[in-house]
Formats: structure tokens, sequence, C-alpha cells
């Protein structure tokens, strides 16, 4: 299966640097992005960590007799221990950093799908659009139990709480999914600059108005558009025969 992929990141209109990161290794199969956190510049090591240490590791082992399953797991406890011990060993002043995470890997004919944090990997398909990973926040966590409703959402004062990330605990378990590749499918990874601020209603829209290529900066105009209050990374890949 063959694949194209575009993407644009932006510190957006409120911050004063871009502490996402993203990753793109076409031979690897692997795409990734990371939203960073902590102070001075903790979420811009952070990131900036995770995605290095999952290509290393990738690089390292991913011809080994190992499933895909447990390489994307390993990915995530070592970049979560390496980010982690950074902190605690060598710059205690960034203490309590980490990120988000997510990936696409492709293996054989399947893209192993892995998460931890809120960043997000939707898919569009038949012109309707499908969030694939959960969110690891305390909003997500109040819908799930029941506690709030989707329309009380946007009145929570914690909405972009993070429940589980990359390096703030040195250990780390990741949601992984996995799903066989059918030709025409695009894949959107995003950190929540965009998915906090543009309805997936409003994403599936641009996906349908626009090719892969003008529809990233179309969602990225969007979140812009919206307050642009925090970093934004919009990565889409398509796969085709």
């Amino acid at each position: 299966m063959k694949f194209d992929c575009w993407y644009l990141t932006d510190k957006g209109l409120r911050r004063e640097s871009n502490q996402d990161s993203l990753l793109i290794n076409k031979d690897l199969g692997l795409f990734i992005v990371a939203d960073g956190m902590g102070g001075h510049s903790g979420g811009e090591v952070a990131s900036a960590m995770a995605v290095s240490v999952v290509e290393e590791v990738i690089l390292r082992f991913g011809d080994s007799r190992m499933s895909a399953r447990e390489l994307i797991k390993m990915t995530f406890e070592e970049a979560s221990r390496r980010i982690f011990d950074r902190t605690l060993n060598e710059s205690p002043e960034l203490l309590g950093m980490g990120t988000t995470m997510v990936l696409a890997y492709i293996s054989k004919d399947t893209l192993y799908i892995g998460n931890v944090g809120d960043s997000r990997c939707y898919l569009f398909e038949n012109h309707n659009l499908w969030q694939l990973t959960e969110d690891h926040s305390l909003i997500n966590e109040q819908l799930r139990a029941g506690v709030m409703s989707e329309e009380q959402v946007n009145q929570l004062i914690g909405r972009n709480v993070i429940t589980r990330s990359v390096g703030f605990e040195r250990d780390v378990v990741p949601d992984i999914i996995e799903r066989e590749i059918k030709a025409g499918e695009i894949f959107l990874l995003c950190s929540d600059g965009l998915s906090g601020l543009v309805t997936d209603q409003r994403i599936t829209e641009i996906l349908n108005n626009n090719n892969p290529e003008k529809a990233v900066k179309e969602c990225v105009d969007q979140a812009l558009a919206n307050g642009g209050h925090d970093n934004v990374t919009v990565m889409i890949v398509h796969f085709y025969e």
C-alpha cells in the first residue's frame, strides 16, 4: 500500500513558543504528534525527547521478532523513563514536564496506533470521521462516568487536565489499537490545539471539501480563527493503491 503525508504546525496566537513536536519517517512507516507540557522549556524538551526516543527504538528493534504491539509499548515506556529520569538526574528545573503522544506505525498491511494523553488520531473514510483514540483527560473521564453531559463540556474549568502523559511519571501504559489498511483511507493525527478548538463536524467538512494537503492548512487556519490559544499540529496520512 502506498501513502502520502502532509503536516503543518503553528505556535498559535497566544503562546510564546511551540511545545508540539512531530516526526515523519516514511522509511519506517512512522508518524508521531506530541504535545509537551511543563514550565519553562519543559514541554518542548519532553515532546522532542519523546519523538526522538520512539524513532530510536523502532530503528533498533523494528526488525526483531518482537510484535508491533510489543514494539509500540516499548517505545512509550522507554520515552517515559528517559524523560522522567532526566528531570530526576539532570534537569530538576524541568520537574513535572511530560507530553502527550499519538503515533501511527505501519507494519505489513496493518496500521498500529499508540496513544497517551489527548492528542488524537482520526479515521476519515466514505466522507465520515471517526475518533479512533480515547482522550486521557479529566473531561473524558467525567463524560464516561456520566458526571457530565456533552452540553456541559464548555463550562468545565479543568477541561484540559491530562490524566495520563509520557514522562510525568516514570511508567506509562499506552492504548494500542490496530487496523487493516484499506486504500482510500485518511488518518489525521493532531494535538489538542486542533481538537480543542475545532469541532469534529467542522473537521469533517474541511476534509470533505479539500484535498489532504489543503485540508491540513484549513484545519490549522480554523483553529487560529477560533482563538488559537494553543499550539496546533495537524498531520494527514492518505493510503492508496
